[in-house]
């Protein structure tokens, strides 16, 4: 078998410079525990092999619900790595920030409380859904508890 590279680049382009960014970057948001917080710190998160049945899905599908149902709505850290303007580009983005959280704040808000009523119907809905299941699961193990004694 024949194995194939290619290397894309371009004058004046340090891949590997670009490259150690991203792993540092990766590296400091998992030390600050970013993907932890957006549930993204498990290999196995979207790996359909794992969900063998309905259940399975359904248990993780909610799970991930719960976990990312609400917008976050707290500021954050705003960075520039340009240099030269850099300051100026983050007071511009600060300025810019606060008047438009000032507008979407609201927005916001409204969404994670739409968010959080669907959240609580579908886990009603599934929980109303798994008591019938579980009680017809009863009735049919007496039913078929009570033929076998009656044979």
């Amino acid at each position: 078998m024949c194995e194939a590279t290619a290397k894309i680049g371009a004058a004046g382009v340090d891949t590997d410079a670009i490259l150690q960014d991203a792993e540092n970057t990766v590296a400091r948001k998992q030390a600050d525990g970013t993907y932890t917080a957006a549930g993204l710190n498990t290999e196995k998160s979207f790996d359909p092999i794992q969900f063998r049945n309905d259940e399975a899905f359904l248990a993780f599908f909610l799970e991930s619900l719960r976990e990312t149902a609400f917008v976050d709505i707290s500021d954050f850290r705003i960075e520039e790595k340009r240099r030269g303007l850099g300051r100026l580009l983050v007071l511009l983005k600060k300025v810019i920030w606060n008047l438009l959280k000032f507008y979407t704040y609201r927005l916001w808000s409204q969404q994670n409380e739409v968010n959080g009523l669907l959240l609580s119907a579908i886990e009603g809905i599934h929980d109303r859904h798994q008591e019938q299941v579980q009680a017809l699961e009863a009735r049919i193990a007496m039913l078929e508890s009570g033929e076998q004694k009656s044979t």
